[in-house]
């Protein structure tokens, strides 16, 4: 009686069997459809998500719709060109790449040391003013200074200024160096 069992049991194991993969050969077809046309979702939310990474139970759990027939959008990267036949150098210049005449490179350079050494002086001297007012650290209390935490905070201010015009004067020194000489 116990082989009869056992007989019935693996009979109905191979038909279980059997079932599953008659019902999977009879399902793939739906299955590689939904594959070949993925589900889009809206989810709602800021910002809004339009997704087709998640499965149908995220979508639930998280309130997105399905768009039906949602355009697939591609985008394209531009084709390379053809190499010319015409060697680069053979081509006409670039408004850009045209040379400068001499004269007036050296105008223009003039022009730039002039300017950039009009603005140095102008910058030496508030700096030397600025040095002057700062008096190394201590500078004349103001009458409405009577709180001295707001004479702290003016030193304090000074000393940030003087920081910045000096390192604007060094920028400007840089500057003249990278010109040619004259």
């Amino acid at each position: 009686m116990a082989e009869a069992t056992i007989r019935e049991r693996r009979a109905a194991a191979r038909r279980a069997a059997a079932w599953t993969v008659l019902s999977m050969y009879m399902l793939a077809p739906e299955a590689w459809a939904q594959a070949a046309e993925r589900l889009v979702y809206r989810c709602p939310g800021p910002p809004v998500l339009y997704t087709d990474a998640i499965t149908p139970q995220e979508a639930k759990e998280r309130n997105c719709r399905t768009i039906e027939g949602a355009p697939v959008t591609i985008v394209q990267t531009p084709r390379p060109r053809a190499a010319s036949s015409v060697p680069a150098s053979a081509s006409a210049p670039r408004p850009g790449d045209a040379r400068v005449d001499p004269a007036a490179q050296r105008a223009r350079d003039s022009d730039a040391r002039r300017i950039l050494g009009d603005e140095l002086r102008r910058e030496e001297d508030r700096l030397a003013e600025l040095r002057r007012e700062f008096n190394n650290g201590e500078p004349e209390r103001r009458g409405d200074e009577r709180n001295y935490q707001r004479y702290l905070d003016r030193v304090a201010e000074m000393k940030a200024a003087l920081a910045r015009k000096e390192a604007d004067v060094a920028a400007l020194r840089r500057e003249l160096a990278k010109l040619p000489p004259q």
